[in-house]
């Protein structure tokens, strides 16, 4: 069996008595609520409400605080208010930092004002920076005041970076020594801490006010003698980044070079904080959830378990406009109707054009998105990418084209209809492939995310046209 599904196999055992705890109350609750004795059903349903209550807190103490938010997101509305107003608020705090956004705004929004003036003081000031947008302003400025001076500064700081930087995610706490020290002093520094930042695998070499020099892995402390200065010791040649760099970017340097941590630096090489490997691997994986649900028109926000009327409406622009560019596709349809009347075959064969348009406009785009968040594609190799795409679409449109060409006129004994067949499948590819290239980047120059709505706009593109070039070359040779 492998890690992963040891991993999963745990966490379900963890979960599955909360679910059935939750599922027996669900139960009990409708079955009093069919009964006659009113005074009867609020004295039972009261005592049965407390009995799992206890139950529930005490399972509730027994999960880690990411597999808490974990159930939190797969549970109903209902069911995900009561849980959460059974978590103590120092579990709480913790446990906002490990939601996703959809739940971690759901619960934001049902939770009363008094308790998150409890619970957000708890927060490890790492984490504040990114859920400050989803707190309102005026508990996150109350939030601010109960800080220390030196810690509202820092986060003050942060979140003049937006979420999309490395600022907004460094954390602040490093350990930093001066490059004067002894190997035996650094080991006593780090025996001597208090407490030991997540992911440490090494010390910052600092000179002057923070000035970074260079780094010693935890390990080679045990491996110099003791009489050696840090600074013979360090590697000079650091992996640094700055606050204003793109956290993507930051987050597949660590994965290029292996890294646990590393330091943020200012203009002028001093430390400003410390990105760490797990803070950049929640960061893919949001980014690459809500790549996903960007493709397909839906906010990070988007909630399975949130309101019918509050999803309902969260879809309306884009249903709204694949509704629009799904007209305007029927048009090109009616520009030729009475083509269409006199060869019935048009009608069971368009759909087809527009398929394999389609396919490949998204494929096309997928990698386009992808190379994009890379930062792969660059002004000098943009030709090369568009001309191997579109010798992709060429080689591919030629060969089923043809195959397709060759079908229909077998199936409708018309060698014009395969040959009309053909061309716009033909056609059609390279179509996809150039607007499968364009769209992507056209609204990554633009400044926003390439995936938003790149699948409603080839869509519109490949079918549109798949109608209008087999429609258009039909009228025209048939």
């Amino acid at each position: 069996m492998s890690t992963e599904s040891s991993v999963e196999l745990k966490l379900q055992d963890h979960l599955a008595p909360v679910l059935e705890l939750l599922q027996k109350q669900q139960i009990v609750e409708s079955l009093t609520q069919r009964q006659e004795q009113v005074d009867n059903n609020a004295l039972v349903e009261n005592l049965v409400h407390r009995q799992h209550e206890v139950a529930l807190r005490r399972k509730l103490t027994q999960l880690q605080a990411a597999d808490l938010a974990h159930l939190l997101e797969m549970l109903p509305m209902d069911q995900r208010t009561l849980v959460w107003q059974l978590v103590d608020e120092k579990r709480a705090a913790r446990t906002l930092a490990e939601l996703n956004d959809a739940a971690l705004s759901s619960l934001i929004r049902v939770t009363p004002q008094e308790r998150l003036m409890q619970i957000l003081p708890l927060i490890d000031l790492d984490d504040l920076p990114e859920l400050a947008d989803f707190i309102p302003d005026d508990l996150l400025a109350a939030v601010k005041t109960g800080l220390e001076a030196q810690e509202r500064q820092w986060l003050e700081q942060t979140l003049q970076y937006p979420e999309d930087r490395v600022g907004n995610l460094m954390s602040r706490e490093a350990l930093q020594i001066s490059g004067a020290a002894t190997v035996d002093e650094a080991i006593k520094y780090v025996q001597q801490c208090q407490s030991i930042p997540e992911q440490t695998d090494k010390l910052f070499i600092v000179e002057g006010k923070r000035t970074l020099t260079g780094v010693v892995p935890l390990s080679a402390l045990l491996r110099h003698e003791g009489r050696q200065k840090l600074s013979e010791v360090m590697d000079s040649d650091v992996v640094r980044f700055q606050p204003e760099e793109e956290a993507e970017s930051a987050a597949y340097a660590f994965e290029r070079y292996d890294l646990i941590s590393a330091p943020v630096v200012d203009d002028r090489n001093r430390i400003l904080g410390r990105l760490t490997v797990e803070t950049m691997m929640d960061y893919l994986r949001e980014s690459q959830e809500s790549l996903a649900l960007a493709n397909q028109g839906l906010s990070a926000r988007a909630d399975l378990f949130a309101p019918v009327w509050h999803n309902a409406r969260n879809r309306w622009f884009w249903l709204g406009l694949n509704l629009v560019t799904a007209f305007i596709a029927t048009r090109f349809i009616a520009l030729f109707e009475s083509t269409i009347e006199n060869l019935v075959a048009l009608a069971t064969l368009m759909p087809i054009v527009a398929s394999i348009g389609g396919n490949t406009g998204h494929q096309t785009a997928t990698l386009m998105i992808r190379s994009l968040s890379l930062d792969q594609i660059q002004r000098s190799n943009l030709p090369v990418a568009f001309a191997k795409e579109l010798g992709v679409s060429l080689i591919n449109g030629i060969i089923w084209g043809t195959v397709m060409g060759c079908l229909a006129a077998l199936f409708y004994q018309n060698i014009q209809l395969g040959l009309v067949m053909l061309v716009a499948v033909l056609l059609n590819l390279v179509l996809a492939a150039i607007f499968g290239l364009l769209t992507p980047l056209t609204v990554d120059r633009l400044g926003k995310d390439p995936a938003m709505g790149t699948s409603v706009i080839l869509t519109f593109v490949t079918d549109s046209m798949g109608f209008f070039l087999f429609l258009g070359l039909a009228t025209l040779w048939l």
